[in-house]
């Protein structure tokens, strides 16, 4: 057995309806004035409101609300928060909603306690050096694992592409886990926000820095994502398979902060840059094939999963990914194939290009190159 480690310095903390009452927890954390990071589409349907009440009752203050953040937040939308919540004089950070708010909290807690240039001063790995101020995320979809990961992926809107920082200072104080906030997902962000999930975990498995935490943590969220993505896309009022999932994606996000993911996020990250489609969408477009492009060096990897899956071999695994796509097509309607997301032909080629060149190709077992990915790329195009 190879070298590894394993931490988990956020706290976890889970039940239905505790986002509107977590004074408990926050009675923990030594400082009494908050800046919110949210979206519209939370303020309008008025999902913040219970949880800003009940960190008004628990004594703490609300030094000011940001609720624009855009699906796909970059370096520009983390600077002006950053800026924003330094002049509302808060002491820490409350991030609620999907992994956009989340990593945008998380990027803007660099600046707000450090200052500098985020992209000159921050990007790559390990780079911060200094505890930074508390922040709390509270997911609202099951998917992106932000607030158990040191990761942030963001637009840099001048070279549209993904920029990455990674750091252990970025990983949140605390997680509030309540699923009752995922009750009113639409039926195709629940089967994308999943499917994110279920790249994040079986990318940490076959991953060059997978471990044996990692591997346990990754099987138990792909056997959870396995029984209870189709019941919660079906309905979206299924508390128990809501809490499954977000629970499931949070031990996946575990699993991949420590493992890494590789090939799947690569072209993921590319697609996601290049044509905007959703994150959970774009690794759902690929998943299948990033694991048949790491069959031969991750077969006995992948098959360790089929338990999880309710099948026996490697192979076995891929084509039960690809039936749950087809699958939650029918169900929401969920794209299966490149075309069917609205992705160029013409443009698969330039997709190869680049996708070697995004980090998450470090930590791929098969060496990432243009010319080895493109058939791979041409599959996942038709949906073969």
């Amino acid at each position: 057995m190879d070298f590894f480690q394993f931490s988990i310095p956020t706290k976890i903390v889970f039940q239905a309806g505790l986002a509107k009452d977590f004074s408990a927890e926050l009675d923990r954390i030594p400082i009494s004035k908050y800046f919110i990071v949210t979206d519209k589409v939370l303020t309008d349907l008025k999902i913040i409101d219970p949880i800003l009440e009940g960190i008004k009752k628990s004594g703490r203050e609300i030094a000011g609300v940001f609720n624009e953040v855009p699906p796909d937040s970059g370096i520009t939308v983390i600077e002006h928060v950053a800026q924003i919540a330094k002049e509302s004089e808060a002491e820490g950070f409350i991030a609620i909603g999907g992994g956009s708010v989340l990593d945008t909290a998380k990027g803007a807690n660099i600046l707000f306690t450090l200052g500098g240039d985020l992209v000159n001063d921050y990007s790559g790995a390990q780079t911060i050096g200094e505890e930074l101020s508390p922040l709390i995320a509270i997911p609202t979809t099951a998917g992106t694992g932000s607030e158990v990961t040191e990761a942030i992926v963001v637009l840099d809107e001048a070279s549209q592409t993904k920029m990455s920082f990674v750091d252990a200072h970025l990983l949140p104080t605390l997680a509030i886990l309540d699923p009752e906030l995922t009750l009113g997902l639409p039926p195709k962000i629940t089967a994308a926000t999943a499917m994110d999930a279920l790249t994040h975990a079986i990318e940490a498995v076959m991953s060059v820095q997978r471990g044996p935490f990692s591997d346990a943590l990754a099987f138990k969220a792909v056997s959870l994502i396995a029984q209870n993505i189709v019941p919660a896309t079906r309905d979206g009022s299924n508390l128990e398979s809501r809490s499954a999932l977000l629970v499931a994606s949070n031990l996946a996000g575990i699993a991949f902060n420590h493992a890494m993911v590789g090939v799947v996020h690569a072209v993921a990250h590319t697609i996601g840059a290049m044509f905007h489609v959703h994150h959970g969408t774009a690794n759902s477009l690929f998943l299948p094939y990033g694991m048949e492009y790491n069959l031969e060096e991750r077969r006995a990897e992948i098959a360790s999963l089929a338990p999880a899956l309710g099948v026996k071999t490697a192979e076995e695994c891929i084509q039960k990914i690809k039936d749950l796509k087809n699958e939650l097509k029918k169900l929401c309607g969920l794209p299966t194939n490149l075309k069917e997301a609205g992705i160029p032909e013409n443009k698969l080629t330039d997709i190869a290009a680049k996708a070697p060149d995004d980090g998450a190709s470090f930590y791929n077992p098969r060496p990432l190159d243009s010319e080895s990915l493109l058939p791979f790329i041409k599959k996942a195009y038709r949906g073969e």
